[in-house]
């Protein structure tokens, strides 16, 4: 069992310790320490990078069976080897600050509106807490001003070890998960858990709680946070970006909903005109390939190779069928292609059937109805799908 120096003093970032054990777990060297400031992967909150002597430790783990922590490094360490320890110091302020500030939020959501958490997670840029109710704007909006009251008080962060008994008698927020002796956080008269991480001495290090994003999870409601460091980071991408976007838009940052929403009401017009015309244009060129329709075995077919994307050909090749027009086959110019087929009034042109036989001799996908087809990812010559498909629809005996 490894002695944990941060279970006493979370600032610790310097220790000696002396390896106990050394191995590999998958592929990767390990040693165990005496004792140990590192915090391995544990309750929702990641492991402390640094270094123990001249190499680099990689991953902390949690060996649950007996209490050891195994420190992942680039290269092995012998067995009695005494070391020096380093912590990454930014990454454990990083961890205590979103740790505790996770404490004091979760208590706040208790305060305001009787929501308790269910879990917790630290990523690198963004923690989160799951809760059991469906929460609006309006709520998650308190339980952030008051749980900032908690930290701008500057409050004492405590920590001590109570018996399973005492614990017993303790306003706890949350039932712990372990058994036995349990180490408890507290900020008095604010929060009281059990809880094996790292946290800031007194909460005025926590900087700062900001919920960035909420969303309806299993029921309950997940919310987004940052703390402290984060916070500062936050805002300055959220800063960055917005400024952009103002200057792109010409309009000022608390301008930006309305000139966006000016810009999207312009572009559904735009969408609208453009539908229009593209439908004008369809017309008029449906009406001359109409009438340059070829005769194949006593069918109406217009078969063409055209500079048209797969939405274009799609328009054009319904324009050419309706109203009882001829049979289109219509293929992109572009490879790999595109292909369209409509039958139109050629009730004996069946365009799911043909479609299918290009495919399976060219390769691609789609499918379709016997009036309407459609499919890509054709990787042949255009023109040699166009001669394929007059040959089939040639060859194809009349059912009328």
């Amino acid at each position: 069992m490894t002695d944990r120096l941060y279970y006493h003093d979370s600032s610790l970032l310097r220790f000696t310790g002396t390896v106990v054990e050394s191995g590999t777990l998958a592929g990767r060297a390990f040693v165990v320490l005496d004792r140990s400031a590192f915090y391995p992967t544990s309750g929702g909150q990641p492991f402390d990078r640094g270094r123990l002597g001249d190499r680099d430790v990689l991953e902390v783990l949690d060996r649950v069976e007996d209490g050891a922590v195994l420190h992942v490094v680039n290269e092995g360490i012998a067995v009695g080897a005494t070391v020096e320890g380093e912590i990454d110091s930014a990454r454990r302020l990083d961890h205590m600050q979103q740790h505790t500030g996770q404490h004091v939020l979760s208590a706040a959501f208790i305060r305001t509106a009787n929501v308790p958490t269910v879990s917790f997670h630290l990523s690198a840029d963004i923690s989160t807490i799951d809760l059991t109710g469906d929460l609006d704007a309006a709520t998650i909006a308190r339980a952030e001003d008051d749980a900032n009251r908690v930290v701008f008080a500057d409050l004492e962060v405590k920590v001590r070890f109570v018996t399973a008994e005492e614990a017993r008698m303790l306003p706890l927020r949350k039932e712990p998960a372990r058994t036995g002796t349990l180490r408890i956080v507290e900020v008095p008269d604010v929060d009281v858990s059990a809880c094996g991480g790292t946290h800031v001495p007194r909460t005025g290090a926590i900087g700062s709680i900001v919920v960035s994003a909420w969303e309806r999870y299993k029921g309950g409601t997940r919310v987004s946070f940052v703390c402290g460091g984060r916070t500062v980071a936050s805002f300055r991408q959220l800063r960055d970006a917005s400024a952009a976007t103002a200057r792109l838009l010409s309009a000022q940052v608390t301008e930006l909903p309305d000139a966006v929403a000016r810009l999207q009401a312009e572009l559904r017009e735009q969408r609208l005109q453009s539908r229009a015309l593209s439908e004008q244009l369809a017309a008029f060129e449906s009406a001359a390939l109409r009438q340059s329709a070829d005769d194949v075995s006593g069918r109406q077919v217009v078969a063409r190779v055209l500079d048209k994307d797969q939405a274009g050909l799609k328009q054009l090749a319904s324009a050419i069928a309706a109203d009882s027009g001829p049979a289109a086959l219509l293929i992109s110019a572009a490879r790999p292609s595109a292909i369209v087929i409509a039958r139109g009034g050629e009730a004996t042109v069946d365009a799911g059937a043909l479609l299918k036989a290009i495919v399976g001799r060219f390769g691609g996908k789609g499918g379709g109805r016997p009036e309407l087809a459609q499919g890509g990812g054709v990787d042949a010559d255009p023109e040699g799908i166009r001669q394929f498909g007059i040959e089939l629809i040639a060859a194809t005996r009349s059912t009328t």
